[in-house]
């Protein structure tokens, strides 16, 4: 008996009625002959981990564009966290771990550089509008390649997890829910965190019934809404807090987006990173031939070219972008030798 028909046994014998079997996946894009170790949602975590886009993450922004500091987060760490958030959860409603961690892991492959304000120039620039979860879907299953295989060729329910992590879909699984309520738990309280370290805000400053039903400390609300998740989740058909709970929760958010997403010192650079951004795609626009050949190769000869430089744009770090943007439109010094 090879060792992964033995995990597909534990999980059906292990896991609750409403979890997604790895047996079960409706598959993939293109067919492939199954692993003799690992599940299919366990082959998909290590293609997400295994991959440039994936590693490309601990340079793009999560909130505080370009900080300098060590301890604040990247969207590569924003990302970790979301992993581990949605694994406590499901290892204690007995869903899928392997599952979850699969979409937390490529939720967001598609962010642009600077986070979500290159999302929002994209999207005002591209004839077709840019969302990253979109753009996340686009990544694993076309641009993201090796020698041998174009795009990651992800399991259905994965693909399905990513795309619908945000927006109004719901997601078919119970496990691409925890990771939607995974990745708010997420930002809120580790924008909090980050955004007191950069003295944004003071702690003292947070609403104070908050405070009081989810806890002072991070890790204490982060607690306190993962316990509420699963006391109102367990052995049911789905996946939320309680009213009280996400009130709250709701209230922090709407704080935060007062705050410091929308405050002026917290974005002081964003005009920056938008002319940036703004400016490499006239560029592409103007000079398409410019593009990197391993680029361009991706695609048919039909396809838009906005499509095109739209993908190469988002695909970027925040340091990439800016040294490109210098190389292209900033004068380099004059060096008699």
């Amino acid at each position: 008996m090879c060792i992964r028909i033995e995990i597909e046994e534990l999980e059906k014998n292990i896991l609750s009625q409403y979890a997604a079997l790895s047996k079960n996946t409706k598959g993939r894009l293109i067919k492939e002959e199954s692993c003799h170790v690992r599940t299919e949602y366990q082959r998909d975590r290590d293609r997400i981990i295994h991959s440039k886009s994936f590693r490309r993450l601990k340079h793009k922004t999560q909130v505080f564009i370009a900080p300098e500091g060590d301890h604040y987060r990247t969207r590569l760490t924003h990302t970790l966290e979301v992993a581990q958030i949605s694994r406590t959860l499901a290892r204690a409603l007995r869903l899928n771990e392997d599952l979850v961690e699969a979409i937390a892991l490529g939720h967001d492959l598609g962010h642009t550089p600077f986070g979500h304000t290159g999302e929002k120039i994209l999207n005002q620039l591209h004839p077709n509008g840019f969302h990253h979860n979109n753009q996340s879907l686009k990544v694993v299953d076309r641009l993201e390649h090796t020698e041998s295989r174009k795009g990651l060729n992800l399991t259905y329910e994965v693909r399905d997890g990513i795309l619908k992590h945000t927006g109004k879909e719901a997601p078919e699984t119970l496990e691409g829910y925890i990771v939607r309520i995974a990745d708010r738990i997420a930002y809120i309280n580790h924008d909090i965190d980050d955004a007191i370290r950069a003295n944004i805000i003071k702690m003292e400053e947070l609403p104070k019934d908050c405070l009081n039903i989810l806890g002072k400390y991070h890790g204490e609300r982060i607690n306190s809404m993962i316990v509420d998740v699963i006391k109102n989740s367990i052995g049911k058909d789905r996946i939320g807090m309680s009213e009280e709970i996400d009130y709250y929760t709701e209230k922090l958010r709407d704080f935060m987006f007062e705050r410091v997403y929308l405050n002026k010192a917290a974005k002081g650079e964003e005009d920056k990173a938008k002319y940036i951004i703004e400016q490499l795609y006239q560029y592409y626009i103007k000079n398409f031939k410019k593009l990197p050949l391993e680029h361009i190769k991706l695609y048919k000869k039909n396809e838009l070219k906005e499509d095109i430089i739209c993908d190469y744009i988002a695909g970027m770090t925040d340091r990439y972008a800016i040294n490109l943007f210098k190389e292209l439109f900033v004068p380099k010094s004059w060096r008699k030798y």
